[in-house]
């Protein structure tokens, strides 16, 4: 009998065998790669969308609904009387400084902290990505604390702040500083994983080719993480206009001087200030569904 050389199968059965080789990888590789359509589960399918539709709506949908159903209750006037409130437009300046601040300090440190780790090798690389982490790993609550015993008047540069006229702790540049630190690695983060995969072989070959360093970013590597880098922007700024602990612990919660929004809110709410409470709340919901608009659009784009 005749044996084929490829597969060692009678030729009167090689294609029987090939097809089944072919049809068993192919089937292999959607099975993988492709979500079951035809295949049963469809009461499983419709009970987990249920679930997470619904925990979905208690979870998120609803407490957003209550937020803006409390802030309009009295009226939109007293809406606006709340929103436009002294306090809480200042209130407003200090969480829109600090989180500029946080996204450009967080920007440039991130950007040139990934684009070292990434593309240059040296002892010491693993230390540095880990201190970068510290913030994720820290209490915000802790955070502030370690500031005020390093930059407060009894911490250890307390005496030579003094000195010099320079007041952190309970002052704006604490929040400033606070915000900074709890949004320290998220540009980095979303920055290092793109960078460390596209190599260096496109850079090198431009350098070979004669362009400087700066053109070699510019036309080279900056394309490639544009997209990414918004996204960390954006997802810095998400969590610096948020951030609550850090800086309730540094600001010293003085009205008009060192309250951002989520500060003033929960100090409306101890007043037992509901309706303004809810209303200065209402304005972080505007501004995270602006955000969320904005993060969906460049996670498109970036794919």
């Amino acid at each position: 009998m005749k044996m084929d050389e490829r597969t060692d199968v009678p030729i009167n059965g090689r294609l029987d065998c090939q097809q089944d080789l072919v049809g068993d990888g192919i089937s292999s590789i959607q099975k993988v790669i492709e979500p079951h359509r035809d295949e049963g589960g469809d009461s499983v399918k419709c009970l987990l969308i249920t679930f997470c539709a619904m925990f979905l709506f208690v979870m998120l949908v609803l407490p957003l609904l209550v937020v803006v159903i409390n802030a309009l209750q009295d009226g939109w006037k007293v809406y606006k009387e709340n929103v436009v409130d002294e306090y809480t437009i200042k209130a407003l300046h200090l969480t829109l400084a600090a989180t500029i601040s946080a996204v450009v300090v967080n920007t440039i440190f991130g950007l040139f902290a990934s684009y070292l780790l990434a593309k240059f090798y040296f002892r010491g690389r693993q230390v540095l990505a880990a201190l970068i982490d510290i913030p994720f790993s820290i209490s915000p609550v802790i955070a502030g604390l370690i500031f005020i015993l390093t930059f407060g008047n009894v911490g250890w540069m307390g005496e030579f702040l003094k000195a010099h006229g320079i007041k952190i702790v309970f002052a704006v540049p604490g929040v400033i500083l606070a915000t900074i630190f709890v949004t320290f690695p998220f540009v980095f983060r979303e920055l290092f994983p793109v960078l460390n995969a596209q190599g260096k072989d496109e850079e090198e070959a431009a350098g070979l080719m004669g362009a400087g360093a700066f053109t070699i970013f510019c036309k080279v590597t900056f394309p490639h993480i544009k997209w990414t880098l918004l996204y960390g922007v954006i997802l810095c700024a998400a969590r610096a206009m948020g951030e609550f602990g850090a800086v309730s612990v540094i600001s010293g919660h003085l009205r008009g001087k060192t309250n951002t929004l989520p500060l003033h809110v929960e100090i409306l709410y101890n007043e037992f200030n509901t309706t303004a409470a809810f209303a200065v709340s209402s304005i972080l919901v505007i501004l995270a569904v602006l955000i969320l608009i904005a993060r969906n659009f460049v996670e498109w784009r970036r794919k």
